[in-house]
């Protein structure tokens, strides 16, 4: 996961590299389904925020003076020479030495960071509050980030040195690059090329085969890799939004290669790519889909449990089935659900707004949220396309104007990336789910018992007492570790939690060997605060601390079997399958 440093990035948000932290905000998330439904544009539009924030600095005449004041007097320091302003030294979108160098250069870069500084100054000399405050930094900030001189293809002296050293080509390369991304939605920069890789060839290559397939999803079985397998099959529940393929990427970075390692039975639903066909599939269709698949899995492998492995949204229809099975006692001991255990990883099951961290969901009006509830309605879908649109926005140094730089003004094409491919393969999401999901998280129903329902029965996410391991990043902006602690503390087993160094998807893909793997890991106990100072870190991937902590609770072992399928489930299809080559 590493890249060579690229003109134009701005400060690394999560310390990774360029591509990790372009990687970290291009993952999905749920709670912006409102501005995705009814386009980003809404996001920059003014609206009574702006009135109200001129009558709040109005209200502040001597610190509007001050900062003006602050603000004349370092352009006078600027001009004279005599500024010691400079980026933030991870700033990467001023690493050439001519913006340092170069008189002109370093004063335009200089009067650009003082009225950055400025701006951002004004909106919080405003005091706004809620959904105010979170409309005027998105506005700001994203007006500051596309003023950037480093964007500007006039003064930016690394697109000089490559019209130079091209002969021109890079500024043709550039143009023609522009006229592609502008061509078809998501009309945002390539983040990399799509004949980088194929799936099935390059990635989700772990020998498997289809062993069910439904209207909504088929279920892929892997071949063991081992001569001992534990019992209890292990069945993975990827992001509805999502392909599945995020959990088998290229060899070597695969969840699912990984586990099967490590002596699982291992099994993943590949959801279907809906369209307006599928309007009606809601959480319950998707929670019966989980069902039936955990039953194929027992019965394939002749356990009397399973346990589950969800990501994200996929996790919190998990966690709804599992209360569910809790509360119906369906196919195995009561209690337990038929589940030997559950994971949540990067998993939200109540509001951002709850863990300290204004989220957007809560931010929005009801009005808006019956607007985009309608909007996806009238189309059957909400385009993923849309979804990657606001995604890129939210961060846009990243995923903006890294890619404008790279791809349009050095005229050179996105580096391969297996993460940022997946990301880039999307996926449309049901109006009915689109609803569910909104309705869910406006009202913060999973943190009530009874307040949603999976499948007929009230959801009591006290009641889920099979064991779990949650895990969750320490740098993840979309679903702030805080936030899944206290998911996790809405469960009602015993629950050990684990905090890696890493962000949203950084933290998923995080195989064993990557020197730069850190993580802590200990039972929930306490406040989140309490927790993470009790809890040491350490060297390492939490990949191997959930392999035997879940090898505990399966089922013992057996010798694995010599075929896939059996028990009336017959292969067909090789793994991917068919479903994951939907676009």
């Amino acid at each position: 996961m590493s890249g060579e440093a690229t003109a134009g990035t701005a400060p690394p948000s999560g310390g990774g590299t360029e591509q990790e932290n372009a990687a970290e905000a291009v993952a999905y998330l749920d709670l912006l389904l409102s501005d995705a439904a009814l386009g980003v544009l809404r996001r920059f539009a003014p609206g009574g925020f702006a009135g109200r924030l001129g009558l709040g600095l109005a209200r502040r005449p001597r610190a509007v003076a001050g900062r003006v004041g602050g603000l004349a007097g370092e352009l006078g320091s600027i001009a004279a020479g005599r500024s010691d302003i400079a980026p933030d030294r991870r700033d990467r979108r001023f690493a050439d030495p001519a913006w340092t160098s170069n008189p002109v250069l370093r004063r335009v870069m200089q009067a650009y960071l003082a009225g950055g500084e400025f701006a951002t100054s004004l909106v919080a000399d405003a005091r706004l509050e809620g959904a105010d405050a979170e409309r005027a930094r998105f506005v700001v900030g994203n007006l500051i980030d596309a003023l950037a001189p480093s964007n500007n293809p006039l003064l930016s002296p690394a697109a000089w040195k490559a019209v130079i050293d091209t002969g021109g080509l890079s500024a043709v390369r550039g143009l023609r690059a522009f006229a592609a991304d502008m061509a078809e939605p998501p009309r945002i920069p390539s983040m990399v090329d799509p004949a980088a890789f194929e799936v099935g060839r390059d990635l989700a290559v772990t020998p498997g085969a289809v062993v069910r397939r439904t209207e909504i999803c088929e279920l892929i079985q892997y071949w063991p890799a081992t001569p001992q397998v534990h019992r209890f099959p292990l069945v993975i529940v990827p992001p509805m939004i999502n392909k599945f393929y995020i959990t088998d990427l290229a060899p070597g970075r695969s969840m699912i290669e990984y586990l099967a390692g490590q002596g699982f039975q291992v099994f993943v639903i590949s959801w279907r790519n809906p369209d307006a066909r599928h309007r009606d599939w809601g959480l319950d269709a998707y929670g019966q889909a989980i069902v039936s698949a955990l039953s194929a899995a027992r019965t394939i492998c002749g356990a009397e449990q399973a346990s589950i492995v969800s990501l994200c949204s996929g996790g919190i229809a998990s966690a709804m089935v599992a209360a569910h099975l809790a509360s119906t006692g369906a196919g195995a001991e009561p209690g337990s659900g038929g589940l030997a255990s559950l994971f949540c990883g990067v998993t939200m099951l109540d509001s951002p707004g709850a863990a300290g961290a204004p989220g957007p969901a809560a931010l929005a009006s009801q009005r808006i949220l019956d607007r985009a509830v309608a909007a996806s309605r009238s189309r059957g879908y909400l385009d993923g396309r849309a979804l990657a649109e606001v995604f890129a926005w939210l961060r846009p140094n990243d995923l903006i104007w890294n890619y404008w730089v790279n791809n349009y003004l050095l005229g050179r094409p996105p580096q391969p990336f297996d993460i940022l491919y997946w990301n880039a393969d999307t996926t449309r999401m049901t109006a009915a789910l689109h609803a569910d999901f909104i309705r869910l998280f406006s009202a913060r129903a999973l943190a009530k018992p009874g307040a949603a329902a999976m499948l007929g029965t009230p959801v009591d996410l006290s009641a889920v007492t099979a064991d779990a391991y949650v895990v969750a990043g320490i740098a993840d902006h979309l679903c702030p570790w805080e936030g899944c602690y206290a998911s996790a503390q809405l469960l009602g087993g015993d629950v050990r939690f684990a905090l890696s160094t890493s962000g949203h998807i950084a933290c998923m893909v995080n195989p064993p060997d990557n020197p730069k793997a850190r993580f802590r890991a200990a039972p929930v106990s306490g406040s989140a605060p309490d927790w993470l100072a009790a809890t040491p870190e350490g060297p390492g991937s939490w990949w191997a601390d959930y392999a035997s902590w879940a090898a505990e609770r399966g089922g013992g072992t057996k010798d694995a079997p010599d075929a896939l399928g059996g028990n009336g489930f017959t292969p067909s299809d090789p793994a991917p399958g068919r479903y994951v080559l939907d676009r």
